[in-house]
């Protein structure tokens, strides 16, 4: 791992009240955000760390309330939303024709006589990227070639991530070969509920030498990780050991993206870019179904790391049912009727 030193704490960009826009604001170094290179490992630092729960459950209630979009800036931010979109299929009734289907969707993810209403450009309008099952990298390589939207795929023993480490590196390495540009990787929760944070760091480490050029997106499964310290601690020893993304759930856990957990993960990653002018990315996801909820997430991002996060390149949204109901939503905007769900295929 990298012994990149501490620089002094940056002051992340300002949030202006009285602006309604969702972005996209300054990038912190250019027009593209330097990949993290980790720190060295410092058990103190981790164990220093402790969350006051209800002081987090109160910051995640007045959330829905402090920013009310309505209108044109609602459809804004529903439209930054789809940009910011992880467009997922995991299931195990997979086929390649549903991931050929979801990948076309991927390609015009809103109605293109939506986006005409809107009085917006259809080529600016596309997902984040569409994340498979490593059997089906190939198969949405090819149904999106020449979009510029990126292949994910899942890895290291997903959902679960308790096959053997040489397997789950194994597993990292031959999406990579296989073209995905991402990998969302699954810890070792039993590491963060044994408060074994060098083991953690040195898996998250490997995941990341395996990765090579591809971006790491570490799944902490925050669902079963107990409690909200463990969530902060998990979080920070992924960003030391070179995460390029924190992600809160797999989608199969029981409970998946909460607020009170994004804004534990979005506060250390604030600290983090303090402390090291990095950039990590964030991505909840699971539960995710509804237009008011990706809302709630746009919010909780902007008011907790600022405008310049709503960027694809720094915050996604893992969903697959999501963009139904937002595309619903628009329409309702441009036409004042909600429409049925059927108008909105996904797959």
């Amino acid at each position: 791992m990298s012994t990149t030193r501490r620089k002094p704490r940056t002051q992340l960009p300002d949030i202006p009240e009285r602006d309604a826009s969702p972005g996209p604001g300054p990038r912190l170094h250019g027009d593209a955000p330097v990949r993290n290179p980790g720190l060295p490992f410092e058990a103190d630092e981790i164990l220093g760390l402790r969350v006051n729960r209800s002081a987090v459950e109160r910051r995640a209630a007045t959330l829905p309330d402090r920013r009310t979009v309505k209108r044109h800036w609602q459809a804004a931010w529903l439209l930054r939303a789809v940009t910011c979109l992880d467009l997922t299929t995991l299931s195990g009734d997979d086929t390649d024709t549903n991931v050929r289907r979801l990948c076309a969707k991927a390609r015009q993810p809103v109605r293109a006589d939506l986006l005409e209403a809107l009085g917006v450009d259809p080529a600016g309008i596309r997902v984040g990227a569409v994340c498979v099952y490593h059997r089906y990298i190939g198969t949405a390589l090819d149904a999106l070639e020449g979009s510029g939207i990126p292949v994910a795929a899942v890895s290291t023993g997903f959902p679960a991530g308790l096959s053997p480490l040489r397997l789950r590196l194994a597993e990292i390495r031959a999406s990579v070969e296989a073209g995905a540009s991402e990998i969302d990787a699954v810890i070792t929760r039993a590491h963060v509920l044994g408060g074994r944070w060098r083991d953690l760091y040195e898996e998250v480490g490997a995941f990341r030498d395996a990765c090579g050029p591809a971006h790491l997106k570490v799944i902490l499964g925050t669902g079963d990780l107990g409690t909200l310290t463990n969530v902060a601690r998990a979080s920070a020893v992924a960003m030391m050991a070179g995460a390029d993304f924190i992600k809160t759930s797999t989608g199969k856990e029981p409970v998946n993206a909460t607020l009170p957990v994004g804004i534990v993960m979005t506060r250390r990653i604030r600290e983090y870019v303090g402390d090291t002018g990095c950039v990590v990315g964030f991505k909840p996801a699971g539960g995710i179904r509804t237009a008011a909820s990706a809302l709630r997430w746009l919010v909780l991002v902007r008011e907790e790391l600022g405008r310049a996060w709503l960027d694809p390149s720094r915050f996604r949204i893992g969903a697959s049912g999501l963009l139904t109901d937002v595309e619903r939503q628009l329409e309702h905007h441009v036409t004042s009727h909600y429409s049925a769900a059927y108008r909105h295929p996904m797959v």
